[in-house]
Formats: C-alpha cells, structure tokens, sequence
C-alpha cells in the first residue's frame, strides 16, 4: 500500500484571546498508508481532534505538513480538492445535520459541489444503503436515535464520495447499541476500501484497526499495530488508557497459568478460548 496522508513534523498553536499560544499538537510525524484503518487514543486533551481537524484542512500546521495523496493541506488552492479527498464524521451528529428530511440531508454535500441532480440522487441511494437506513429517506433526522443519527451523518459524508472519511469519537455520545451500529457502518465502509481514521476513547474500537497512534500532550507517545501497542500494558497505564477488556483478561488468565497467545479481539479470546476445550 502507499500513503494517502504523510504527517511531517506537524505542530499547530491555537492563539488565545490574549495574543498568546497554546500548542495542541507538537513535532508529530506519521502515515496513514491507502485503504488502511488507524486508530488514534489518548486522553482527553492530548491533541487527537485538533490533528484531525489539520488531516483535512479544517486547520492548516503552525509548522511542518500534512499531504494528502500528495496534496499540501496548507495550499490554498489545493483546499476543496482535499477536502473532497477527506470527510469528517464528528461526535454530535446533531451538529451535523441541517436538513429536515433525511435524503435532503445527505444530498447537501453533493450539492455543495455542483453534482448533477441526477447523480446526486444515485449517491444517496448509495449511501442509505452504505448505512442500512433506506427506509428512512423521507424521516426527519429529529426523531431518530442517536446511532441513526450518527448514521446519517456518515452517509452525508460518503455520499461525498471521499477516499478518506475521519470519525471524530463518532460513538462517544450513545448507547450501546447505538455504538456497535455505527462501528459495523464503519468497518463496512473500510471493508470497501474507504481509508479510515478512527479517534475514539474506547480501546475496544482501537483493537478493530490496523494501526494505532498513542497521543499524550499534543505528542505522538507510540505507534504501532494494535498487538504491539497493547501488550504494552504498563506504559499504557502511564498514560492513563487501559487495554480492550479482551486483552486484559488473557493477560489475567496467563497470570493463572493458561497458555494463551497475545489477544486483541473478543471473537480471538473466544476462539483461543473455545481450542482449550
């Protein structure tokens, strides 16, 4: 695979109402290789959604770039163009829809960019179907769930027909079962080649990944895939971030003498499990 976002050096200060700055993100390098799934964590405040926000020029570096598929997210002729390359699925989906019908909503992408009617029509077929919320076109977004919401959202952004969505801690704000829908829509989408950046506080949802970025204080602190990231349990400790509850309890079940390999996933320490019998 070849990347589709190189991070160089990136460092971005906000400027606070008195002339001074905070540095959010410091001196951070990576890349997100085509067609990949990256995970970031970190605690709150560690930076993870303002390096979001410069992945797809929402915000441009203080110092260093970010390319995307080759394209200088600091160039302002190169703005839409990257945008259009990377969506944006954020936590709220209240904050996201502005439509009052369901179809409406996600066709306003498309319109934005001056997409010919009829295919804008076609994309949102598409894309209710991406999401498995065809029977909800003509609802009005209010008075779905959260998750359906959050679904809609996600279908706004692919019917922008982008090579890379970022999600935002889309499940933060629902339930449990609002989550695990949402997190099958995303599998779905990079399961079809959609290259996927996942920022989530749930190391659950970071195991699913192909790659996972620990962030502490604006800095990148490890990098890696999820099974060398989390057999690092004490330096993950230090940063205040637990392993996905498989992890921990075949960690627990070694410590007792059951000889299991490194697990990441339920469905592997199921499986593991299951071999013992």
């Amino acid at each position: 695979m070849s990347a589709f976002i190189e991070v160089d050096n990136l460092t971005f200060d906000y400027i606070k109402q008195d002339g001074t700055s905070l540095q959010a993100v410091s001196g951070i390098s990576f890349r997100v290789e085509r067609g990949s799934f990256t995970a970031i964590i970190g605690q709150n405040g560690s930076g993870k959604s303002t390096l979001a926000k410069n992945i797809n020029a929402l915000l441009v570096p203080t110092s260093g770039r970010v390319l995307v598929d080759g394209l200088d997210t600091a160039d302002p002729a190169s703005l839409w163009e990257v945008r259009r390359r990377v969506a944006m699925v954020f936590q709220n989906p209240d904050n996201q829809i502005v439509s009052s019908i369901v179809e409406d909503d996600i066709a306003f992408g498309p319109e934005n960019l001056g997409v010919d009617p009829a295919e804008i029509r076609q994309r949102v077929r598409f894309a209710l179907q991406d999401v498995e919320m065809e029977e909800y076109r003509k609802k009005a977004p209010h008075l779905l769930s959260g998750g359906q919401k959050q679904r809609i959202a996600i279908a706004g952004a692919v019917a922008m027909q982008p090579e890379c969505i970022v999600f935002d801690e889309p499940t933060a704000m629902l339930d449990p079962r609002g989550r695990s829908e949402v997190l099958k829509v995303i599998e779905r989408l990079h399961d079809k080649g959609i290259t996927t950046i996942l920022i989530t506080h749930f190391m659950e949802e970071a195991a699913r990944a192909d790659h996972v970025i620990v962030m502490n204080d604006g800095r990148l602190e490890m990098d890696g895939t999820p099974r060398e990231i989390f057999s690092q349990h004490q330096r993950l400790k230090e940063l205040s971030l637990d392993v996905p509850a498989p992890v921990y309890l075949a960690q627990l079940l070694r410590e007792r003498g059951i000889d299991l390999p490194q697990i990441d996933t339920e469905d592997e320490l199921v499986r593991c499990l299951c071999q013992l019998q």
